[in-house]
């Protein structure tokens, strides 16, 4: 299979990139750094009977770089079977993009978005889309997620994961059933990334526990008809993510509204 993955790495991405790899399938590693993207392709190929390893540059924060990511993988691969949309940030030096939209919502919520439907021509009914939720949900404010309000990084955090999680419903039901499937994941509260570390100064569990869902997300048959469903791995089942991801009238708002970001900034 070919999987892209995204903020591949570090961490989850990273740890997850290395397990599908030594299951003989062919990985596309998406990275902010070129550097770190060679030293991870070096530790990929050094696994025992790996499949292709792949390397894509691209800042998720910048909506260009996630259409010309999208473009260069169109141009080597005529499907892609396995999207995982990893790639996520909590608290950064500067939480404003260029475009004066808040980070968080940025990365984790509006560039896997974008990616997801520039990819589409590639993902066909047997694909898969992960996407990493997580088990901080809370009600999307309109005005944070347009630029026009500013949040502390648990609040964008958290609005930002609702949001996404919010999406993966929508475009699920939009798709259905000639589309990918597509999941919203919890890989499992307070694991120990990079990101937890720097958020918390706390080592965290186990990231394992975080590599095991994603790998199953991506190949199980138990996540075969998951699309539109949201999986908590704190619990160890499919459950109710926060009720406004299950509210077809505030979801299709929320897509009506990263449909008007993404349209305002390639105005620009």
């Amino acid at each position: 299979m070919t999987i892209l993955i995204t903020g591949a790495t570090d961490g989850i991405g990273l740890e997850t990139a290395k397990a599908l790899s030594a299951a003989g399938h062919n990985i596309l590693l998406h990275g902010r750094s070129e550097e770190k993207l060679v030293a991870t392709r070096t530790v990929l190929d050094a696994v025992p009977d790996h499949g292709v390893t792949e390397t894509y540059v691209a800042d998720l924060s910048d909506m260009a770089a996630v259409e010309a990511l999208a473009a260069a993988v169109a141009t080597r691969h005529k499907r892609v079977d396995v999207l995982i949309n990893n790639a996520g940030v909590f608290a950064v030096p500067d939480g404003r993009t260029a475009d004066g939209l808040d980070i968080r919502f940025v990365v984790n919520t509006i560039a896997p978005y974008l990616l997801t439907r520039r990819l589409l021509p590639l993902l066909d009914k047997s694909s898969r889309v992960v996407n990493l939720s997580s088990a901080a949900q809370s009600p999307v404010d309109p005005d944070a997620l347009s630029g026009k309000a500013s949040l502390s990084n648990s609040a964008a955090y958290s609005q930002s994961k609702l949001a996404l999680t919010m999406w993966s419903h929508s475009l699920a039901q939009e798709l259905a059933p000639d589309g990918p499937m597509i999941v919203a994941v919890n890989p499992g509260s307070f694991l120990g990334t990079k990101m937890v570390r720097a958020a918390y100064g706390a080592k965290g569990n186990d990231i394992g526990i975080g590599v095991d869902i994603l790998a199953r997300a991506a190949l199980s048959e138990e996540f075969a008809g998951a699309s539109g469903l949201y999986f908590d791995n704190d619990s160890g089942r499919f459950a109710r993510p926060h009720p406004d991801a299950l509210d077809p009238s505030k979801c299709e708002q929320l897509v009506n509204s990263l449909d008007t970001i993404l349209q305002r900034l390639f105005k620009r």
